[in-house]
């Protein structure tokens, strides 16, 4: 349970990460809501990698780069998941992208991220 917490944790810190980003590119530089998200996301993903593999997980005795390789995997279906969520709930369903993105983040982040990252990813 102590280890779902954490990972709760750095969601929450990866996703505070991914939206600032999303929502500066979008609404400072006019960047395409889409573009903006996915740019967000990378961002949020790299932070969440690095507090995943050092603090979550404590998964540091294994080679960092079989495990960012089973991380870019996942975070790659995680990209596509948010990106096609987002355009669908925005373009489709006419969502603000704001409530898009929380929307299909939460979705995401926990029926898919934490369950690959625990069992795949950062597996002891």
């Amino acid at each position: 349970m102590f280890t779902f917490l954490k990972a709760q944790v750095s969601s929450l810190l990866s996703t505070a990460v991914d939206f600032l980003i999303t929502i500066l590119l979008k609404e400072l530089f006019g960047v395409w809501y889409l573009a903006a998200s996915v740019t967000g996301t990378i961002c949020g993903g790299i932070t969440n990698f690095l507090l995943g593999r050092t603090w979550v997980f404590a998964s540091k005795q294994k080679a960092a780069g079989p495990q960012a390789l089973k991380y870019g995997l996942v975070w790659t279906g995680n990209l596509l998941l948010n990106a096609g969520g987002m355009y669908l709930f925005t373009d489709t369903f006419g969502f603000k992208y704001w409530i898009s993105k929380v929307s299909v983040s939460l979705i995401v982040g926990i029926g898919y991220n934490y369950v690959l990252q625990k069992f795949f990813v950062f597996k002891k």
